[in-house]
């Protein structure tokens, strides 16, 4: 690659990745929403904080998503599937758009000035009194999996390569590919492993061509948990169009790819 690709390179990635601070109005979002939630959970309450792309260093301005985990206690008597449903039910009442998705419920803000910000709050049962490893009811499957957010962000910050998951994460949202994104982020350190940790044009197209010739058949596991396995998460059809497009974009210059 010459100066210019590698600078160019450089220049989209601190132009799009979002800093770890909240802006302000994102702030006030954080605010509201654990003003609703805090009665609603009342004393099976542990923590509620800041967590999926944002908190990792991971998060791009392509997309304005805000991840929320709430942990209950787990002596919360309710079912994960109650927790769930009535977590949502408690957001409705307060919210007009809210909607149910996998192991989250989506929750759009609006605001006067036109501006909106999408959030995915994730309700989730503590295992045991001490340790974070948490239950989530899955929506989609109507079954619940064990995880752990805190080795999943810790994995992220303590790897050095924000920038590597950023850059595949700009490829993955301009095209417009469903890449799940932890499921990209735990493919990604799987295949940078032995690679530099400079956020270099060579570790991107290594990991263009890994997805081309591997995203097929590799299986991912959650680093928190074994028996969760986020390739599953895409359907066999979903994968064939990931490496389609990843093999497209790895014969690219990385000013098209980018741009």
């Amino acid at each position: 690659m010459t100066y210019s690709e590698e600078c160019y390179y450089d220049s989209i990635i601190k132009s799009r990745i979002l800093p770890s601070r909240l802006s302000e109005t994102e702030k006030s979002v954080f605010s509201a929403l654990s003003e609703i939630i805090r009665p609603w959970a009342g004393e099976c309450l542990v923590d509620i904080k800041l967590s999926g792309s944002r908190a990792k260093g991971t998060a791009t301005n392509l997309t304005s998503d805000m991840d929320i985990f709430i942990s209950l206690s787990s002596k919360t008597s309710n079912s994960l599937k109650e927790i769930y449903n009535s977590c949502y039910a408690r957001l409705r009442e307060n919210i007009n758009n809210v909607r149910k998705q996998n192991v989250s419920i989506g929750v759009t803000m609006n605001f006067l000035n036109g501006e909106s910000i999408n959030v995915d709050v994730v309700p989730a049962k503590r295992q045991s009194q001490y340790g974070n490893d948490h239950s989530l009811y899955k929506n989609k499957y109507d079954t619940w999996v064990k995880t752990n957010i805190d080795t999943h962000i810790s994995q992220v910050v303590n790897s050095g390569r924000q920038y590597d998951i950023v850059a595949l994460k700009i490829w993955r949202d301009l095209n417009k590919i469903n890449f799940p994104s932890i499921y990209l982020e735990c493919f990604a350190l799987e295949y940078l492993k032995g690679k530099p940790l400079s956020h270099c044009t060579s570790n991107f197209y290594h990991l263009l061509n890994s997805i081309a010739l591997n995203i097929e058949e590799k299986t991912i596991y959650d680093p928190a948990n074994t028996n969760n396995i986020l390739s599953d998460e895409l359907t066999k059809s979903e994968k064939e169009t990931l490496a389609r497009y990843a093999a497209n974009a790895s014969f690219q210059s990385i000013f098209n790819i980018l741009r």
